[in-house]
């Protein structure tokens, strides 16, 4: 305890002992003791009640009063409480000052912000922006279900993601539908979530203009690597024993651009593409053609097991999910030393979707590259990469693929000890497998 505390208690208990004392000296001085010191009790205990009622009066009166004058413990107490009050309505204005800094930032911000109720998916507020670029209205729209308002977006299906929901990079704002915008959705709490749309316009008209320039570009390579093609195949390396060399190498280059260009025209194609034609996707067949690529890749230098355990089909565009997995399996085979393991499984999962994975004993990859391992031309060793022939465009391409199919990729690894790879179907993708029973009769 404090020594002005209890100086005040002190002083407090002193002053109802001489109370009692005096009534004590009255009583006897009357010959009523018990009567004398029954009132000055009463007498105490009415005042240190009006004392009591004072400091009640204080801590709900609304009004502010001045810090008490004098001793004891009840206006030892009277300070404190005014001193706590004090230091609570100091607290409270930095609060408030702190809220309305933080709100004002908000309704600053060209982005649009959005906070969302998890449960019912309602909105709780929004800043200005929102009405600009997502036309929600103050206070008409607060407490009005996010998807409702935001049609034509599929912004419900796209909420139940939750944690796991993908940004949305380009989609058409419903207020003006030339407007494209990119939403993110940032769970903060466990029962409000934050939604955040960017006006992408000027970016996506730059992508655009980066993919026509490739696809030009790629489209004007064809025709000379074409030409010089021709002409290294005339050459006969055996009329000239000392071009033989420098006539591979170049075979070599001038085939490792056409891939390149190749893969660049698909890649631009794929970022073009917004669906694909979907169709009843024959996984037993795509499966043992996936084997025998990576068979015929590895030339005996590996072991290579396939596994079907799934026993579905997927709905999608066979040629993509073809190019998809076959990248992966080449890279499967490319970076794996020989001797090594590749295992190719097709198996179901918990949720009714499935997963098409391939698992390599290869040379890993470093934890600081995942991140980045699907971003175009990204490459975790240039050397290892030109001498296995790769682009770095392979697993940009899967990436892609899988996008449009709403699935995603998933990638484990571990340097020394190799790498996985998981294309993950959602349910919706999966489709029942047709058999074909053929039957003989005879008459």
């Amino acid at each position: 305890m404090p020594a002005h505390a209890r100086s005040a208690w002190f002083k407090t208990l002193g002053q109802l002992t001489l109370a009692l004392a005096g009534g004590l000296v009255l009583g006897l001085s009357t010959g009523h003791v018990w009567p004398v010191l029954t009132a000055v009790s009463l007498a105490v205990v009415a005042w240190h009640y009006w004392r009591l009622n004072r400091v009640l009066s204080r801590l709900t009166a609304r009004k502010r009063h001045p810090p008490p004058q004098g001793d004891g413990i009840w206006n030892e107490l009277d300070r404190l409480l005014h001193r706590s009050q004090s230091e609570m309505r100091g607290r409270k204005r930095r609060l408030i000052g702190m809220l309305r800094a933080y709100r004002a930032v908000a309704a600053a911000l060209p982005d649009a912000v959005i906070v969302v109720e998890r449960n019912s998916q309602r909105i709780q507020w929004f800043n200005e922006a929102a009405s600009a670029l997502l036309g929600l209205k103050h206070p008409h729209d607060v407490g009005s279900a996010l998807g409702e308002r935001l049609q034509p977006l599929p912004v419900a299906q796209w909420l139940s993601g939750g944690r796991h929901a993908e940004p949305l990079a380009d989609v058409p704002s419903p207020l003006h539908p030339e407007l494209r915008l990119g939403l993110r959705l940032i769970p903060y709490s466990e029962e409000y979530w934050l939604l955040i749309a960017r006006d992408v316009s000027k970016m996506m008209r730059l992508e655009q203009m980066r993919r026509d320039f490739v696809a030009n570009v790629s489209h004007e390579l064809r025709t000379p690597l074409t030409v010089v093609h021709g002409y290294l195949d005339m050459l006969d390396a055996s009329e000239h024993p000392e071009w033989a060399p420098m006539l591979s190498e170049m075979q070599r280059q001038s085939q490792r651009m056409t891939q390149l260009v190749e893969d660049l025209l698909t890649l631009s194609r794929l970022e073009a593409q917004e669906t694909l034609p979907e169709e009843i996707v024959a996984m037993a067949p795509m499966l043992d053609a996936l084997r025998r690529e990576a068979e015929a890749l590895s030339q005996h230098r590996h072991r290579i097991s396939m596994e079907d355990r799934a026993g579905v089909d997927l709905l999608g565009s066979t040629k993509e999910l073809h190019s998809a997995f076959s990248n992966l399996v080449s890279n499967a085979v490319r970076y794996t030393q020989a001797g090594g393991d590749i295992a190719i499984r097709f198996i179901p999962e918990a949720d009714g979707g499935v997963r098409l994975s391939v698992q390599d004993s290869g040379y890993g990859i470093p934890a600081s590259h995942l991140p980045r391992i699907t971003e175009r031309f990204y490459r975790v060793s240039n050397s290892r990469s030109r001498e296995s022939g790769g682009t770095g465009l392979g697993l940009s391409i899967v990436k892609h693929v899988l996008n449009l199919h709403q699935a995603r990729l998933e990638i484990e690894s571990e340097v020394g000890r190799g790498s996985h790879f998981s294309c993950r179907f959602g349910h919706e993708r999966v489709r029942m497998r047709e058999t074909l029973v053929s039957t003989e009769t005879s008459t």
